[in-house]
């Protein structure tokens, strides 16, 4: 049976592929890129496919899907394969007492995904918390312990896997700390959520518990019966400038180490594009969020095409009005806007 990328994509959009297997353990994940390598065979891996989005034409080669559950925890250290569910980490970490993950309640995809995306929400990045990840080098054919100063972290959702397909996360292990509290919150919506001042803390639980509500009102938890979810969460990437043009000068701004992070979503919505808009435009089946203008989300029956025909569209007014040209933060393959 042939397995389209609709059936392994968040978006649920994309083509067949020519070729699947499932990853299992880490070291099977190992053999079969070195066996896709080995054969000349164009390899794509991938995890939860939460930030991806790959064309109609789909993948005429192999897909490696990381789907190993393995993961253990020992005193403040813990350790996941690529293949592990986010989510389900971050419960088993709060069980155990260990703060540091709390704030990341919710986030789509596996384990494998938050180096190369250097994964953040409400104030907490995963980079922060990396104390090492374990990575196969396709072109020197063997496994590497990296250190996150290897890692390329810096600038907004980058990491050096980001821009190339030669290293393959195999596992990551994180150093949390053993206490019932958060550490200060700084995240003004959270912090008010929380009931609390900006710079306290609350026990970890009751941060999960806000972050998932915050983000289910955003319908930004994944639900199948939800088209608001059928997305990859922030598809345009806040922009980083190092300057910022005279007619977006009200938009909300933050300093990063490569000049001025903007609000996408800011420029977005103030571009004529506000939650939910799209519905009237093209055939329907393709809108922002009605709760988030990040979000460019399928409604049924989307192609890829649609999808980029659209984030093509918003990019446009984005730029007439603001001088900005906005890019995507997923991943995208086979297909372009």
């Amino acid at each position: 049976m042939t397995i389209t990328f609709a059936e392994l994509t968040t978006m649920r959009v994309g083509g067949p592929v020519r070729r699947f297997e499932l990853a299992q353990t880490a070291d099977q994940a190992v053999e079969l890129v070195r066996e896709a390598d080995v054969a000349g065979d164009a390899l794509l891996v991938i995890g939860g496919g939460s930030n991806l989005v790959v064309g109609d034409v789909g993948w005429d080669g192999t897909v490696v899907k990381m789907a190993s559950p393995a993961f253990d925890i020992e005193g403040d250290l813990v350790h996941a394969d690529a293949g592990v569910d986010w989510d389900l980490l971050v419960r088993a970490t709060l069980a155990e007492g260990l703060a540091g993950l709390e704030a990341l309640s919710g986030v789509p995809g596996s384990v494998g995904g938050t180096p190369v995306q250097n994964v953040g929400a409400f104030g907490t990045l995963t980079s922060e918390l990396l104390e090492f990840i374990t990575v196969y080098d396709r072109e020197a054919g063997k496994l590497e312990r990296w250190t996150p100063d290897r890692c390329g972290f810096g600038s907004h959702r980058q990491s050096v896997f980001k821009h190339s397909d030669r290293w393959v996360v195999i596992d990551v292990t994180y150093r949390l700390k053993r206490t019932g509290q958060s550490k200060p919150i700084e995240y003004a919506e959270l912090a008010r959520t929380l009931d609390i001042p900006i710079g306290g803390t609350a026990p970890i639980a009751d941060v999960r518990q806000a972050v998932l509500t915050l983000r289910r009102n955003k319908r930004m938890v994944l639900d199948p019966d939800d088209h608001d979810t059928w997305s990859v969460g922030s598809f345009f990437i806040n922009p980083v400038l190092p300057e910022v043009p005279p007619r977006a000068s009200e938009c909300p701004q933050y300093f990063d180490i490569k000049g001025t992070k903007l609000s996408a979503a800011w420029l977005i919505h103030n571009a004529g594009c506000p939650p939910g808009y799209g519905l009237d435009w093209g055939n329907g089946t393709v809108a922002l969020s009605s709760r988030h203008a990040l979000a460019v989300t399928n409604r049924g029956g989307a192609t890829t095409a649609d999808i980029m025909k659209f984030a093509a569209h918003v990019q446009e007014k984005v730029e007439a009005r603001f001088d900005i040209r906005l890019g995507p933060e997923c991943d995208l393959v086979n297909c372009s806007f």
